[in-house]
């Protein structure tokens, strides 16, 4: 093995990256696209006035097919290839946009949201993009799809409201559905084939891997923390589009002008606390005062929701905690994450992620009562579950401050791998080493302050 060059992404894994961040996007923005505008339009769906609690449910419902088959898309795109699994992914997903577009009662939206939720491509698509990256340039190209993912947040929560003036919520559905398909195009001819496919552990599920990561404190604490952080984000959005036309602050129709302004400010808002919390080594810190930020927020919503002023402050609170707590905590999955079950621990993560939207959903459903329009409630339940994670999060060691780096070895066996193992632990900066014979690979978890690259290769190189 040489030493690692310090050069970027070759043009294949540039645009390979590109095109996949683009379909991660598409899928995204139709789950996002209809956030902030599905209360007010669900309310007045057929059999939402006898059934109210549906709508939160129709609302969070995709969360919970995603939890279910995100992980099993991941495994079967090993199985039968990336592109057909993703393929499929996207055609399921389009299906249920159709029909929840088609459907003027809650139980068809219903139906369709769960379907939707069923296209769940994410892990496949990471497993492609591992496929279309060298080891190097892995974290950079998940980076980039995890910001894509960011921004097409906050672009769907500036345009879904003028979308609704264009085409309602009906049309978004269809919309969504046809960009679906659309990014299948985008797979077969801009995506290129991988030469190689292979299992990666730093990237994908694997099986033997569960019972390591379902079993680390640390890791728990952040499966718990991200259900609850999606969990409020959605319940917030089952009363919040309806308190904004309830109490005449709004009309749907100019809502862009609430959202746009906050998520760009919060964008901004949550950077230097990312830089605090890296640079200097306080992310404990930072995650516990962002998670006091959404408290804040939902009591602020809780007191006093008849200002339109009052509702941006406290969106841009809660979006500048909710948006620094989405991009640490992938990071700090990564760091706690034994070595080379990496991929096991955000396909766990992920799913809980997914879960928190679909509780998120019930939660608001139930609690919120139209005829009473008991806003309050909600908030102080939100407030309450963010107050419980919050305590949680408060028993947190401070996070080993490591990075994972996949070495590629030729290790033919148990001898092989232990021998390898041993002499990269004897170098200073390296902290825990897992060899794949399968994979050919030894994921080391390692200190990039401390760490002697010359030294890492000359452990190995026999073994090369």
């Amino acid at each position: 093995m040489k030493k690692p060059k310090k050069i970027g992404m070759n043009a294949q894994e540039r645009k390979s990256v590109s095109a996949l961040s683009s379909i991660f996007a598409l899928r995204m923005m139709g789950l996002f696209l209809i956030l902030p505008v599905f209360s007010t339009y669900a309310h007045g769906l057929d059999g939402a006035l006898e059934h109210p609690e549906l709508v939160g449910i129709a609302l969070g419902a995709y969360g919970l097919t995603q939890a279910l088959f995100q992980i099993p898309f991941g495994m079967m795109s090993d199985k039968f290839g990336r592109k057909p699994v993703i393929a499929a992914g996207m055609v399921i997903f389009a299906i249920g946009s159709f029909i929840a577009g088609m459907s003027d009662d809650i139980v068809g939206v219903l139906i369709g949201r769960v379907i939707q939720g069923s296209g769940a491509v994410a892990a496949a698509v990471i497993a492609l993009t591992a496929d279309l990256t060298r080891e190097e340039h892995r974290t950079k190209a998940m980076a980039s799809i995890g910001i894509t993912i960011g921004l097409s947040f906050a672009v769907s929560m500036a345009l879904a409201p003028i979308l609704d003036t264009w085409i309602g919520v009906n049309g978004i559905f269809m919309l969504t559905g046809a960009l679906s398909l659309l990014s299948i195009l985008v797979l077969y001819i801009v995506v290129p084939e991988p030469k190689n496919t292979g299992h990666h552990s730093d990237s994908e599920v694997t099986t033997g891997m569960f019972k390591h990561v379902l079993k680390d404190g640390a890791l728990l604490r952040l499966n718990v923390g991200v259900l609850i952080l999606h969990m409020s984000l959605t319940a917030l959005f089952v009363v919040l589009p309806l308190v904004l036309v309830s109490d005449n602050l709004l009309p749907q129709a100019e809502q862009w002008k609430l959202y746009l302004p906050v998520m760009l400010l919060a964008f901004a808002l949550m950077i230097p606390f990312i830089i605090v919390a890296e640079a200097k080594r306080k992310v404990k810190q930072v995650f516990l005062s962002a998670i006091v930020m959404l408290i804040v927020a939902s009591l602020m919503f809780a007191w006093a929701h008849d200002s339109v002023w009052w509702v941006a402050g406290a969106l841009l609170i809660f979006f500048t905690g909710f948006n620094t707590l989405e991009a640490s905590m992938p990071s700090l999955v990564s760091k706690y994450a034994p070595a080379g079950a990496k991929g096991t621990a955000i396909g766990v993560f992920n799913a809980s992620q997914f879960f928190g939207a679909f509780v998120g959903g019930v939660l608001g459903g139930f609690l919120y009562d139209p005829i009473v329009q008991n806003f309050a409630t909600v908030f102080y339940v939100v407030a309450a579950m963010l107050s419980i994670w919050w305590l949680i999060a408060l028993t947190m060691a401070q996070p080993p401050y490591v990075a994972t780096i996949t070495l590629r070895v030729n290790a033919k066996g148990k001898a092989d791998a232990e021998r390898i193992t041993t002499q990269l632990l004897a170098l200073e900066g390296v902290v825990e080493v897992r060899v794949i014979c399968e994979e050919n690979a030894a994921y080391c978890k390692i200190d990039k302050k401390i760490i002697d690259e010359d030294a890492l290769v000359e452990a190995i190189k026999s073994f090369i």
